[in-house]
């Protein structure tokens, strides 16, 4: 099976769908990951290199090098692909097109945060031409499923909902507040993420501002790297936030970061299903997020989490000063965050139901049905013929 994303720098669904790569069970699948640009290094990398997974790239220089698409063409008929899992809008389109063009048996298209914005173009192409051309639409909560179903018109049968789901965190081996210079006493919060308007950061540095007035040594981290950085960086100068508001860039180290915080804060406005919410539940931290997407599914208000409604920087602060000010609320919701994830959220159950819905598509495709009946055919050491087989799903 070949795993189409546009590259493997560590967002959320390039780090959902390398994760799903590397664990697939190999006694019934060959997996291969194809990037349509090439990337500068990133942890992901080593994650394919330790399980042993071929990363292959298209060399895409921009988004007008159609003629890069060719090369995927010829890996998917050159390695006799059966399954296409392509993931999020561009590699949806682009996957779609030529694994139908050059008849690749299963074709599935991951949506990891559907499109909020009103774009009858998106919502024309995500019907007319990822709807119709995939054999299965994958939604990663029940409210992104009912908008492509409700809004966009995708057929309800053809979108199904596997959870997000992360790697096991390692123990903390950086005391991230000594590098910092920060004292243990002082109050810390922040996140991790992609640095994207949709994840409302600015929201945070306001909230962040508001809670100085009654934690005066209060620091806020913001771990992460993308098109947002400078705008913040502006934004933080402006309102005079340079030593409450640190912006820290990409930081491989996951756990280390949430063991510096006592409340980790979310500010999207619009989302999936987040792994960095996902990551925090894991860690056992007190969490704050927007009422949006399918962070509500993840964490219920007051019983695994504080929400708060998005764009609303007052709104926000309050949740968070309350778990400043009340350490053994936060240690509740953390425990219970905690033992959710690992009950719900686990890695194997997530690997499992993308292994099954692979075998499930090829089961009725033309490839897989004329497969199952050429071993239906064959007779046993009894003389009987065996049961429809799902052969080994090539790379």
């Amino acid at each position: 099976m070949l795993t189409l994303l546009d590259t493997v720098r560590p967002g959320g669904a390039e780090r959902l769908a390398v994760t799903i790569a590397a664990h697939l069970d190999r006694e019934r699948f060959d997996p291969v990951v194809c990037t349509s640009r090439r990337d500068s290094w990133s942890p992901l990398h080593d994650v394919l290199e330790a399980a042993d997974v071929p990363l292959v790239t298209l060399d895409r220089a921009h988004r007008a090098a159609l003629w890069s698409w060719r090369t995927l063409a010829a890996v998917l008929r050159r390695r006799q692909i059966d399954v296409l899992h392509s993931h999020m809008f561009g590699s949806n389109l682009w996957g779609t097109t030529f694994g139908r063009l050059v008849g690749v048996p299963v074709i599935v298209a991951h949506e990891h945060s559907w499109s909020y914005e009103r774009n009858l173009l998106r919502y024309t192409i995500d019907r007319e031409l990822i709807g119709r051309g995939a054999d299965a639409l994958v939604a990663v909560s029940q409210e992104d499923r009912a908008r492509m179903i409700q809004l966009e018109g995708i057929p309800s049968s053809k979108v199904r909902v596997i959870r997000n789901c992360i790697m096991p965190l390692p123990p903390p081996t950086v005391d991230l507040r000594a590098e910092l210079g920060v004292s243990q006493s002082a109050p810390v919060i922040g996140t991790l993420t992609v640095l994207r308007p949709e994840k409302g950061l600015d929201v945070l540095v306001e909230a962040a501002a508001l809670l100085t007035q009654e934690f005066p040594d209060l620091l806020a981290l913001i771990a992460g790297a993308g098109p947002e950085e400078g705008r913040l960086r502006s934004l933080v100068r402006a309102r005079g936030l340079e030593p409450t508001v640190r912006l820290l860039g990409f930081r491989p180290d996951i756990a280390d970061v949430l063991a510096s915080l006592d409340v980790a804060v979310f500010s999207s406005e619009r989302e999936g299903s987040p792994l960095a919410v996902l990551e925090s539940m894991a860690a056992g931290k007190p969490i704050v997020a927007t009422r949006v997407g399918g962070i509500p599914a993840l964490v219920k208000h007051e019983e695994h989490a504080l929400l708060a409604p998005p764009r609303e920087p007052l709104a926000l602060a309050q949740e968070v000063a309350r778990l400043l000010r009340d350490r053994e609320l936060g240690e509740r919701l953390g425990r219970k965050a905690r033992e959710r994830q690992q009950r719900e959220f686990d890695l194997v159950s997530t690997v499992r139901a993308v292994e099954d819905l692979y075998e499930q598509l090829f089961a009725v495709s033309r490839r897989g049905r004329r497969e199952g009946l050429a071993n239906d055919k064959q007779p046993t050491a009894t003389g009987r013929s065996n049961e429809p087989v799902l052969p080994r799903t090539r790379s």
